[in-house]
């Protein structure tokens, strides 16, 4: 949603090429929130969602000006709502988000009222990879008849989604066989920078998601800020409903050197798990 209020100046136009966007820029709001260059990446990306959302409601001044305010502290105790520009979901979570749609337009038709107006209001895309089961292997056609037989086990609820698609505004299914829910989120999902026209302005901003696959953090390796959360979180911002969270502690990972012969990635990785368990990042971003 375009801000209504816009306080603190950050509305401003970008042009490329022949399109002008409309943008919430930080430095143009720096003017009347103070210094906010040396925020962490993650906080930037929440400062611009609060700044592009701020309607005196739900996103107010002060919630704006508390995030430019966290440098002072490293933390803070203000409840901030948090709009994702997208959802992402895979089957096992998926169908029933799906299934509470298609209840919630019954309920409207027997309010008489026009069962089309029920879509998600963010755009959702739902990824089938929780279904497959292996039966054949060691064979070059193994692949086909693993996912023959998936189509054949899961006939109905494949049906039934594909229904979906074509029902509801804002809902894509990736069909089986395609991909791992978080690897097609990487490889085809992601945009990184998002469009929409609104009230006659093209309006561009980071890509932003929550996802129901515990992998979803992968996708900050492309600078898209996201992360895993339960079902229901994701039906309420998949309905446009903001996502209720403190604003977060950030711990900065610094990697230097290279690694000594022997060691693997995996290593790594393990050593890097093992140093942020003991500091504590629960509830906290890292970068």
């Amino acid at each position: 949603m375009n801000s209504p209020v816009n306080s603190f100046d950050a509305k401003t136009h970008l042009t490329v090429g022949s399109t002008t966007y409309t943008i919430y820029s930080l430095p143009a709001a720096a003017a009347s929130l103070g210094d906010v260059s040396r925020l962490p990446f993650s906080l930037k990306v929440l400062l611009e969602n609060l700044l592009r959302h701020e309607d005196g409601r739900s996103v107010t001044a002060a919630d704006v000006q508390a995030v430019a305010d966290w440098l002072q502290t490293q933390s803070s105790t203000r409840e901030i709502a948090y709009r994702p520009a997208r959802v992402l979901m895979q089957d096992f979570t998926g169908v029933p988000a799906v299934v509470d749609l298609a209840a919630m337009r019954d309920a409207m038709v027997n309010l008489g009222g026009d069962p089309d107006k029920i879509n998600p209001l963010s755009p959702v895309d739902l990824v089938i990879d929780h279904s497959v089961m292996v039966d054949a292997f060691g064979s070059a056609d193994a692949f086909g008849q693993n996912v023959e037989k998936e189509f054949q086990r899961n006939f109905e609820r494949y049906a039934f989604l594909r229904w979906g698609q074509s029902a509801f505004d804002n809902f894509r299914v990736v069909p089986p066989g395609t991909g791992i829910c978080h690897q097609v989120n990487l490889e085809y999902l992601a945009q990184v920078v998002w469009t929409k026209d609104e009230n006659g302005e093209t309006i561009a901003y980071p890509d932003t998601l929550v996802g129901t696959d515990s992998h979803t953090t992968m996708i900050n390796g492309l600078s898209v800020l996201g992360w895993g959360v339960g079902g229901i979180e994701a039906e309420a911002a998949m309905l446009g409903q903001p996502i209720s969270m403190l604003i977060p502690e950030v711990v900065g990972f610094k990697l230097t050197g290279s690694l000594p012969e022997g060691a693997t990635a995996t290593d790594l990785v393990l050593t890097v798990v093992e140093m942020l368990r003991a500091k504590g990042v629960v509830g906290k971003f890292v970068e």
